[in-house]
């Protein structure tokens, strides 16, 4: 059984001590199973890609220091590390495509499940696609702006209309370089072409593509997936909300919805408060209905509608192991396959909805948007139904919860700091000038069973607040933060600096600010863009006092996501480095020479407080360059000589 559990919330200590007591696996004991791992594979000196191989080079000199075909480290490492960022782009990237064809839909049928929640919002970004907006039908709008994403997808000329929001200097830079996004697709395709045996060599040039294909995925796929899914469910705004195991209810029909695409998560949270549902719960000995989620799908519902956050990644078999989960309906990305066996241990219907994900012996309910509520309510019934399986000897529900804000996004950044009416970035701004902010700095990402289970999120962020730099945080990590209290904007006082509390007071936020899901850090993108447009702190994203990182990260997706930041100018900060140490020339030019190309590099550092005084470290160089004030307050971390 896994070692315990130091760090985590104390509802996640319960079910895992539950889990040891009553012999069932977790994601830890697979982990401490399949140690030690391949060192080869953590270095990222393996190939696969032709059956001359699996070719494997030695690091220490003794063995081969090329594959069969001639192909040396960085060109192993340069193509694996690429084909991770293919598989990342093309994740968030279908996540857009589907929103997009749920706008067309929506735009088309006018009996459609789906309308149209934010009319301000389909014009503004209808403008980006130059689509004419007076004196028009709003579904007209919205069929041109939804044909209009799509072709972003596959177009055969020219470039990504989406990424030129960024500054005009950053786009040029793209341009210059030769990696200004052509079409989402192309650019994964590209990938994996110029990854095949025999191909692309140069670990620079192999690089390259990758930094196209990952805007694309930031500044493209990610982007629209965001924008059109405000246009359609609402955009979010700031809402109070509650999170962590504790948010089940004993006595109630308890359904969990996991996974990313909100396209039927929306529909759930509609469809669970329908009088007909909740009496035929009632008439099965329920108290009422209790959706929560687990994963960014919780993330989706929390900002839009208040719908409680049961958990991140590695919370999604302890939600099982309560033995109050009736349903868990789960679509695609980050869905474990061991919750089909850890269901089959208690009375849990498990039911998978995509096409695109589907597990051997699991019911699957296909999800059609054309069908949605008629859909959604089937599942719901089949949780109404499951509720008198359900073996209340086994019920053991944590009790800890945790209330948190979330909602906030580029827009309303702009509403809370100027006011609706005169709405401005200029206090933010402002407040880096004056010395009252440090800077910010993003902190998102995975949860990974390789770190102790949230200590890298919580210390990263507690030692970036104290140290006066407001953090915003997406995914996994905003759900860490909610459960250890700093989505709270009462505990600005208890761990914030004195300059962030100053702020935090005045405006009413917490010193952590929860802006969506992974496809949400295009919203961080957008408010880099919006603190230039805003002037005084530089030209580019490059020049801004502001650093990222992703703690504990995980998929694929992290990595074309810390891609993207990097070509957009940001320092970019991992615990766990990208696979390839087994390639000095790589390691060198991801951490250092890549900056002088693009403005933005990679840093690695497995101790989160290191890590995130290095990202201070950047934050201080950057303040140091635009000569701006110094600090109001006397810090907690000394900063080094600068």
């Amino acid at each position: 059984m896994p070692k315990e559990l130091k760090y985590a919330d104390e509802a996640s200590k319960k079910m895992v001590l539950k889990a040891n007591e009553e012999n069932l696996e977790t994601v830890w004991d697979r982990y401490e199973k399949m140690q030690p791992q391949c060192g080869f594979g953590l270095m990222g000196i393996c190939c696969k890609i032709c059956s001359m191989g699996p070719c494997r080079i030695d690091p220490f000199g003794e063995g081969p220091r090329t594959g069969i075909c001639g192909a040396n480290a960085d060109t192993i490492a340069a193509r694996n590390l690429i084909r991770m960022i293919a598989g990342g782009a093309a994740a968030h990237s279908d996540h857009g495509r589907d929103i997009a064809h749920a706008l067309l839909m929506a735009a088309q049928n006018p009996s459609s499940d789906y309308t149209i929640k934010d009319e301000e919002k389909l014009k503004a970004i209808a403008g980006i696609y130059h689509i004419q907006t007076e004196n028009r039908d709003t579904r007209e709008i919205a069929l041109d702006l939804a044909r209009a994403a799509l072709n972003e997808f596959g177009q055969q000329e020219g470039t990504l209309v989406m990424a030129e929001r960024a500054p005009e200097a950053r786009v040029k830079r793209w341009k210059e370089l030769g990696i200004m996004p052509r079409a989402i697709d192309r650019e994964i395709v590209e990938i994996m072409h110029r990854t095949h045996m025999g191909v692309d060599t140069d670990y620079r040039n192999l690089i390259r593509q990758g930094l196209r294909a990952c805007l694309g995925d930031g500044w493209g796929g990610s982007m629209i997936a965001t924008e059109l899914s405000d246009i359609l469910f609402g955009t979010p705004n700031p809402i109070r909300g509650e999170s962590n195991l504790g948010v089940l209810d004993k006595d109630k029909v308890n359904l969990i919805v996991h996974g990313h695409e909100p396209t039927l998560s929306d529909i759930i949270a509609y469809v669970c408060q329908d009088e007909k549902l909740i009496k035929k719960a009632k008439d099965k000995g329920a108290a009422g209905i209790q959706l929560a989620g687990i994963c960014c799908t919780a993330n989706e519902i929390l900002m839009r509608h208040g719908i409680p956050v049961a958990g991140n990644f590695l919370q999604q078999e302890l939600a099982i192991l309560t033995g109050a989960v009736d349903l868990m309906l789960v679509d695609v990305q980050c869905i474990m396959p061991g919750l089909s066996s850890l269901s089959n241990c208690f009375h849990t219907k498990l039911v998978t909805t995509s096409p695109k994900a589907k597990m051997p012996g699991v019911e699957h309910i296909e999800f059609h948007e054309d069908h949605a509520v008629k859909i959604a309510t089937t599942i719901i019934e089949q949780a109404i139904e499951n509720f008198s399986k359900r073996d209340g000897k086994r019920v053991v529900i944590p009790k800890e919860t945790k209330g948190l804000v979330a909602g906030f996004t580029s827009e309303s950044v702009f509403n809370f700091l100027g006011g609706k009416y005169r709405a401005s970035y200029r206090p933010l701004n402002d407040a880096v000038i004056a010395g009252r902010l440090r800077g910010a700095a993003g902190v998102i990402g995975c949860s990974n069973p390789n770190m102790e289970y949230e200590e890298g999120h919580i210390k990263m962020v507690l030692e970036l607040i104290k140290n006066d730099t407001l953090v915003v945080t997406t995914g996994c990590n905003a759900i860490s933060c909610a459960k250890h209290g700093l989505l709270q904007p009462e505990n600005a006082f208890k761990y914030a600096g004195e300059g962030l509390q100053e702020i935090c007071r005045a405006v009413g936020i917490p010193p952590v600010l929860h802006v969506g899901s992974c496809v949400d850090n295009s919203r961080i993108l957008t408010t880099l863009t919006h603190v230039v447009t805003e002037g005084g702190l530089g030209n580019d994203i490059s020049d801004l006092p502001v650093a990222g990182a992703a703690p504990e990260w995980m998929s694929e997706k992290a990595v074309s996501i810390g891609f993207y930041f990097v070509a957009s100018g940001v320092y970019t900060i991992i615990c766990r480095p990208l696979a390839v140490m087994g390639s000095k020339n790589l390691h060198d030019y991801l951490t250092d020479g890549i900056e002088k190309e693009v403005g933005g590099k990679w840093a690695f550092e497995l101790d989160p407080v290191k890590a995130a005084h290095m990202m201070l470290d950047h934050i201080d160089r950057k303040r140091k360059a635009l000569k701006l004030k110094p600090l109001m307050y006397e810090q907690a971390y000394k900063p080094k000589d600068i």
